[in-house]
């Protein structure tokens, strides 16, 4: 099989490279002359563990391309995935779909034979449809198909997500169209067959929402976990067991119940604001999504007075040492990152900044204020400073000595906004330590 993925983003350039590795040929086509001549050259845009040597493999076995010239990737494909980016629109809150549209447009009118159009990006429900009306006007001659294959990929993990994934989704038209399509892809993910992993085929509409439905849960158990590990703290719980207490229920699974300083990154944030702008618009407003929503954008804030307050209601004149500015580990990714919030507030106060994060700096200078240094280490970071804030739950933070660290630092304020540390290892170092949720 061939396919094109247009869109050499975080999306697209992840699923070219595991399609690839299944041994379909790939042609990757973006706009962007300099990515593509990096990623012709070996070099990868994105961090992601694992990613540089997949696209290294594959590329030097032919079967991964890269092309700024969208006729030459859409050449003879079987299928052309749409994997461009959908922010959230200024003023209201809405997905943004200009690229989807006017790619969707483009591929039309570039292809040359009957293929599958299928959707990667993360779309509202309806989008399909708008997508098919646009391909009739275009080409109306030709047998372009129209399907919907959402990702669930984690950054950080998202070469095993693809590679073993949960489940995969297809959504299709109705009728002789739809069969055509979802045969098309169910031939693509062949090679899942052996792993057995569940494919599930629904209408177009259902898989769009499935996609928004699931990140808006996770978010809502974020969410739920951090309010409850308020509530630890106040009663004199320990939000660890709770989380495992309620984790062991089979009903409940124990995934995304960490306690922390809100969600952040390339979707929870623009996918939980994009329903409840849809469901909205519907009559059928989701008034816990947003909810969820309010409460963790002022958890954010609520983490940076945290900060203050434990350095005695004043950081003015103080150097704070802030480990981890990526919303995430194993990503550089800075979309909606606590730091984002929590960095400018602190510098707002009068603090001097001094931050460390393996994979985030250079993503990190341009969005956070010009006080803040840059350290080339987490034991340079802490050098004389008067406190210490872990923001992202690094590893390598994980491995650091705690008296080391004490003796690295001027002052003895440690807050642990991730849990990573044990409370009575650093106290015992000499820290005045602060965690989330525990006594």
């Amino acid at each position: 099989m061939r396919i094109a993925m247009v869109g050499a983003g975080y999306v697209g350039l992840v699923s070219g490279a595991c399609f690839a590795e299944f041994g379909t040929d790939v042609c990757i086509v973006d706009t962007d002359a300099s990515k593509i001549e990096a990623l012709r050259g070996g070099r990868i845009p994105i961090y992601e563990p694992g990613l540089d040597k997949l696209v290294e493999e594959n590329a030097r076995d032919g079967r991964l391309t890269f092309t700024t010239d969208l006729e030459e990737a859409v050449r003879g494909a079987d299928a052309v995935f749409l994997a461009v980016g959908t922010p959230t629109r200024r003023g209201d809150g809405h997905a943004d779909l200009t690229y989807v549209y006017a790619a969707a447009e483009q591929v039309a009118k570039a292809a040359s034979n009957p293929l599958v159009l299928v959707t990667k990006s993360t779309v509202p429900v309806g989008t399909g449809q708008q997508v098919l009306e646009i391909v009739r006007k275009a080409r109306p001659g030709l047998a372009i198909t129209v399907a919907s294959n959402p990702e669930f990929l984690r950054e950080g993990s998202a070469i095993g997500d693809f590679m073993r994934p949960d489940r995969v989704v297809i959504g299709v038209e109705e009728g002789e169209a739809g069969e055509r399509s979802l045969a098309v892809l169910k031939r693509l993910y062949r090679p899942l067959n052996l792993i057995e992993v569940p494919i599930l085929a629904t209408r177009i509409e259902t898989a769009e929402l499935i996609k928004y439905a699931a990140n808006a849960f996770l978010a809502v158990k974020i969410t739920f976990i951090n309010e409850i590990a308020d509530l630890c703290e106040k009663v004199g719980a320990d939000v660890h067991d709770v989380a495992r207490g309620m984790g062991l229920d089979g009903r409940i699974g124990r995934k995304f119940l960490h306690a922390g300083p809100g969600y952040g990154g390339s979707c929870f944030p623009k996918d939980t604001l994009a329903l409840a702008r849809t469901a909205q618009d519907q009559g059928a407003p989701v008034k816990l999504v947003e909810t969820t929503i309010a409460v963790n954008d002022a958890r954010k804030a609520q983490m940076a007075e945290r900060v203050i307050a434990a350095c005695g209601g004043s950081v003015a004149g103080k150097t704070i040492a802030v480990f981890g500015l990526t919303f995430k580990p194993e990503t550089d990714d800075m979309r909606d990152a606590p730091s984002l919030v929590v960095v400018p507030r602190l510098v707002e106060a009068g603090a001097t900044v001094r931050a460390f994060d393996p994979q985030g700096t250079a993503m990190a200078r341009p969005m956070l204020p010009g006080a803040v240094h840059y350290a080339r280490s987490a034991l340079d970071a802490a050098e004389g400073a008067d406190a210490l804030v872990l923001l992202t739950e690094w590893n390598e933070f994980r491995a650091l000595a705690p008296k080391r660290l004490r003796a690295a630092m001027r002052g003895d304020v440690l807050l642990d906004l991730r849990n990573v540390y044990d409370p009575e290892a650093m106290r015992a170092a000499g820290f005045r330590y602060q965690s989330i949720g525990r006594p």
